[in-house]
């Protein structure tokens, strides 16, 4: 009895289930169905799922996006390292004076690129001493398939207080006289290295006239000598300065080395078109670094011989001698101490790496001038020594600061190139 009730309700639900209607399904063509629900969440209303939450905050920071903007100091750091590592800015700091022993210098430069590479450089400096420079350059830097470099140059100089203390290494340095130049120019140098290797070939042109005049600084030179005991005094010379060089070269660059040398002549050839203050110069120079330490310490060693020759029996204007002293030959001797036909230099340094934009130095240098080239020996040598730092980059030592002692004085040296 129990199972024909249990059969008759199966039986029952089954009808029941054939007669009622189907759930209707949403259309999904329909676009009601698609309408958002009739109470939306509220704007601000925390997100429902971790997805959303960081869907939302990526929308609230699309409006604040815009490019980093360095700040002062970044952009003064971002100025420096440029100029450390030997870039190029359109308006730059000059540095160089007109002329050696002009004193401390400010300048400015403004750079504009003709093409990726070329570039006109114009930039002029003032001396507190009144050295004045203005010029223009045009560099071509990646010649002949990156073998050659060319440098075109045109520009003015003057120069109101150049050292004068007479010929020789035993002058005295009480017996100082000056005098004031001008000169305008014109120049032209190229520079190969026809294999790509440590060969290498310069060659240049020069067209400059040499005013020499009396000096507003006490004593003057034309007090002291006449035309007669100093040639050269009150001229006024145009030259045709021609130069060649055959060398190795295998530093990093002129401008900064911690390996490598370099060993070259440069053969001079002044044509003076009124024949009577032509002559000719020969330069020997070495510079061999010495790396120690992975390079940490280095020991660098410089050597240079100048001399002077008569040409067809014209004479070499003092002004134009080979000299010594100065921020970049005795360091601790003024600007143009000693003068003569022929001229010694020997330097050496220790160079101790602190990182890679610092560098501090302890230095010696020696040297002399003669009369003949035969009494440049090692008797009778004038010297000094010191200590340095440089501000540098991988090619260029933008800022050299010295400080030298020799028997005469204590020099102070601030120089925007390296000491060789």
């Amino acid at each position: 009895m129990f199972c024909a009730a249990l059969m008759m309700a199966a039986t029952s639900v089954a009808a029941a289930a054939q007669t009622a209607p189907p759930t209707p399904t949403p259309d999904k063509t329909d676009p009601a169905s698609s309408q958002p629900p009739a109470n939306p969440p509220p704007q601000g209303a925390p997100p429902e799922s971790r997805e959303a939450a960081i869907e939302q905050k990526q929308a609230e920071k699309v409006p604040e996006l815009h490019p980093y903007i360095p700040n002062k100091a970044e952009q003064i750091f971002n100025y420096a390292d440029t100029i450390l590592q030997g870039g190029q800015l359109r308006v730059h700091p000059f540095f160089n004076s007109a002329y050696s022993g002009g004193g401390f210098t400010l300048g400015a430069g403004y750079l504009a690129y003709l093409t990726g590479y070329n570039y006109i450089d114009t930039r002029g400096s003032w001396t507190f001493k009144n050295y004045k420079r203005i010029e223009t350059e045009f560099v071509a830097p990646r010649l002949f398939d990156r073998r050659g470099k060319l440098s075109v140059l045109g520009g003015w100089r003057e120069a109101t207080q150049v050292g004068f203390y007479g010929l020789g290494t035993n002058t005295s340095k009480d017996a100082r006289t000056n005098y004031l130049f001008q000169q305008p120019y014109a120049s032209a140098l190229l520079t190969l290295f026809p294999t790509r290797g440590v060969l290498m070939l310069q060659g240049g042109a020069e067209l400059s006239q040499w005013t020499q005049k009396p000096s507003d600084t006490a004593p003057s030179v034309e007090t002291v000598f006449t035309p007669g005991t100093l040639p050269g005094l009150g001229a006024k010379v145009t030259y045709l300065h021609t130069q060649g060089t055959v060398g190795i070269d295998w530093r990093t660059s002129p401008g900064y080395s911690r390996r490598g040398g370099f060993y070259g002549v440069t053969f001079h050839d002044y044509h003076d078109g009124d024949d009577q203050f032509g002559f000719q110069m020969l330069s020997y120079e070495a510079i061999q670094h010495v790396p120690i330490l992975r390079e940490a310490w280095v020991l660098s060693f410089h050597a240079r011989v100048e001399t002077a020759m008569e040409k067809n029996n014209q004479q070499t204007p003092f002004f134009m001698l080979p000299a010594l002293g100065g921020g970049s030959s005795l360091r601790g001797y003024t600007s143009w101490r000693f003068r003569d036909q022929n001229s010694l230099l020997l330097q050496a340094e220790w160079r101790i790496m602190v990182n890679r934009y610092f560098d501090t130095a302890f230095f010696y240098d020696a040297g002399k001038v003669a009369a003949r080239a035969s009494d440049l020996d090692l008797n009778g040598l004038k010297d000094n020594f010191g200590f340095g730092v440089r501000f540098h980059g991988p090619f260029s030592t933008p800022l050299r600061v010295e400080i030298a002692r020799s028997h005469e004085a204590t020099s102070f040296i601030f120089s925007s190139s390296a000491a060789f």
